[in-house]
């Protein structure tokens, strides 16, 4: 009886040392989950297990990498509102041209009306021309689409980046954002709403 509440004892302690030990160095580095501010870099993985901080030069590289992450995010900011800009401007060209009296659209109309013009009426380019602002409106709003999602995910990955809770990480953050907004903002207003994006 004492020989097999010492064989379930052995058991127990191999099931915990094979759990606990073993599957943690398969597991690769080992890294701390802070959820307090802190300074400290030792065992920080910033995000994914392989960007694992092993000293003090990788640290460093770490923190130029986040800037320049960072005010990238500016960059993708900048670029959407050139396009949204851009877009603009070729839906508003839609409807200053068919406002025009000499719109060459509305001359075809006309003289097709008034049998100068071979075929009717009905497919006339006046029509055509709401048909093309149609389609640019359609592939202008799936662009737009496209690049704010682009910029959810790209300020969520940066607000798991601030999530590591340790100051040089956050304030590499900051960097990255005045970095971006000097580089990128032409005349962008600074402010921006607390929300992630």
């Amino acid at each position: 009886m004492d020989h097999s509440m010492h064989m379930q004892h052995t058991d127990h302690e191999h099931m915990g040392h094979g759990d606990m030990g073993h599957g943690d160095m398969d597991m690769g580095a080992k890294c701390s989950m802070n959820m307090i501010f802190t300074w400290s870099s030792d065992n920080l993985c910033i995000i994914f297990r392989q960007w694992h901080i092993t000293g003090p030069l990788s640290f460093i590289l770490s923190l130029i990498l986040i800037v320049l992450l960072t005010a990238g995010y500016e960059g993708v900011r900048q670029v959407t509102r050139k396009y949204e800009a851009a877009h603009a401007q070729r839906l508003s060209a839609f409807a200053t041209t068919s406002s025009t009296g000499d719109n060459p659209n509305l001359i075809l109309t006309n003289a097709a009306e008034d049998g100068l013009l071979p075929g009717s009426s009905e497919r006339s380019p006046l029509v055509v021309g709401r048909d093309n602002r149609a389609a640019v409106a359609r592939k202008g709003k799936f662009t737009l689409a496209a690049l704010y999602a682009i910029q959810v995910f790209y300020s969520f990955f940066i607000m798991l980046l601030f999530m590591t809770y340790n100051g040089a990480v956050m304030i590499a953050v900051a960097v990255g954002a005045f970095v971006g907004y000097i580089a990128f903002a032409d005349d962008a207003p600074a402010s921006k709403t607390i929300a992630c994006h």
